[in-house]
């Protein structure tokens, strides 16, 4: 068996002993419920489906929580092997940096991926039995926020596998993984807020505005999530914004796939020139 399959395993089975799957699994299902109860309970007036309202809900969710799970995750994935002594031991089989960093990786986001399809997922079968419904074109939004929710836990996670790989202590790892979700995910919105207030239009155009956002993962996940659909946008009360971004689904998704793999190259080529 591939040395890097053997760690993919290793992962997921200390994810699992570790009741980090469960854990993260009930969180999702329990928030899920929650905000799918709660925003659906005036949707019968309106005849709108409980997953559409749902979508909207847990996009904002998920912006702060699927990110933070994902730092919590990986900050420690090589620092803390190297604190341990275990990554010495480990590099000691025949095994390459470059395998052991795409095990751990992938183990964690195999991992971050179950604990998302399952938490939303049951909770969304759960809403349309509750409401004793069957919509299938409600999938297709409540699908993509799944999708989109397992992408912004990547490229968070390849973030902290950089923190991780660039810091040599766990406190620091931890201290810098916190700074770098709380700026992507609350901090650079807010700045970004001020100065569109601020400059009204005069400087900052809507092309240009389209390139700032790619310049955070959570704000692609957002755009991707909340104005792929008309009436998932609507309800987001982002229908204006819509409008103004131009940027097609192809474009963010590749966006999204680029935060997860240049972080993630980033720290195999720390990793690989890094001393133990």
């Amino acid at each position: 068996m591939s040395p890097t399959l053997i760690l993919i395993r290793k992962e997921i089975r200390d994810s699992l002993r570790n009741r980090w799957v469960l854990a993260v699994t009930l969180l999702l299902a329990m928030l899920a419920l929650s905000l799918g109860f709660l925003g659906s309970a005036p949707t019968g007036s309106v005849k709108v489906d409980p997953l559409t309202v749902t979508v909207v809900s847990l996009s904002s969710l998920s912006i702060f929580l699927v990110p933070l799970i994902a730092m919590l995750l990986s900050y420690d994935a090589i620092v803390g092997e190297i604190d341990r002594g275990t990554m010495a031991l480990l590099l000691s089989y025949p095994v390459s940096r470059a395998q052991v960093l795409a095990g751990k990786f992938l183990g964690h986001l195999a991992t971050l991926s179950l604990a998302t399809l399952l938490g939303y997922g049951v909770a969304g079968v759960a809403l349309q039995v509750a409401h004793g419904e069957f919509d299938p074109t409600a999938w297709g939004p409540f699908g993509l926020l799944i999708a989109a929710s397992i992408l912004l836990g990547a490229s968070f996670l390849a973030l902290g596998y950089l923190i991780s790989a660039l810091v040599q202590e766990r406190a620091t790892a931890a201290g810098l993984a916190i700074g770098v979700w709380l700026f992507l995910v609350v901090i650079y919105d807010m700045v970004l807020l001020g100065i569109l207030v601020a400059d009204q239009g005069r400087l900052i155009t809507d092309a240009i505005l389209n390139v700032i956002l790619l310049f955070n993962p959570a704000d692609v996940y957002r755009l991707l999530n909340l104005t792929g659909h008309e009436n998932i946008a609507m309800y987001a009360g982002m229908a204006g914004l819509s409008g103004q971004v131009t940027l097609s689904p192809i474009t963010l998704l590749l966006a999204q796939l680029l935060w997860i793999v240049l972080p993630l190259a980033l720290a195999a080529y720390v990793f690989n020139r890094r001393a133990l």
